[in-house]
């Protein structure tokens, strides 16, 4: 355990709270006009996945957890969550779908991600921050719209919705953020 300050947690780390582990969901620091600048940090707790908020002053210190981070391709999904080997000595591991979180929709069949183990335990997961998607349904162009200001629904190969620009139709490959399902820009291929 590393003591640091509140406002220096990011998602994904793991603190210690009362002898108690917690991954990070969400950290936020405020900065008021007047009092004292804090820090929200969301979190869940690995024994049993309860989700707690908990607010510090910025300064405040804060006992962290240390993750090794470690590389590890995709595989398949089996009834207990999600198997990935890992690239140096290829041993499978098992991540649960809790941990994954939103980011389960967009693993795709040897996927490079990072995974952090505490303990031999997958507490966290770094998906790539963006994946190539083709869109499987969406409207028909209408003639007069302009590309920059309106944005049409369309239904990824994935099953996700997200927003496209008109002038894109079905059956395109497209680059999606990972973090919000955003279309960030065509794929070249």
């Amino acid at each position: 355990m590393v003591k640091v300050i509140a406002s220096s947690i990011r998602k994904g780390n793991i603190i210690e709270v009362e002898d108690k582990l917690y991954s990070v969901i969400l950290a936020e620091s405020f900065f008021p006009g007047k009092g004292t600048p804090t820090t929200q940090i969301d979190c869940r707790r690995l024994a049993d996945g309860i989700k707690s908020v908990f607010r510090y002053r910025t300064t405040e210190q804060v006992e962290r957890a240390f993750v090794e981070e470690k590389d590890y391709t995709y595989l398949y999904p089996d009834e207990n969550g999600f198997v990935f080997m890992d690239q140096e000595n290829f041993e499978q591991v098992t991540v649960p779908a809790d941990v994954i979180g939103d980011g389960v929709p967009y693993l795709q069949e040897n996927m490079k991600v990072q995974i952090g183990v505490f303990n031999t335990t997958p507490v966290t997961i770094s998906l790539p921050q963006r994946v190539t998607l083709e869109i499987t349904e969406t409207e028909p162009v209408t003639k007069g719209q302009t590309a920059s200001s309106s944005y049409k629904p369309a239904i990824l190969s994935n099953g996700v919705r997200t927003l496209i620009p008109p002038h894109v139709t079905a059956g395109t490959r497209i680059i999606v953020n990972t973090e919000d399902g955003s279309y960030v820009e065509r794929a070249k291929d």
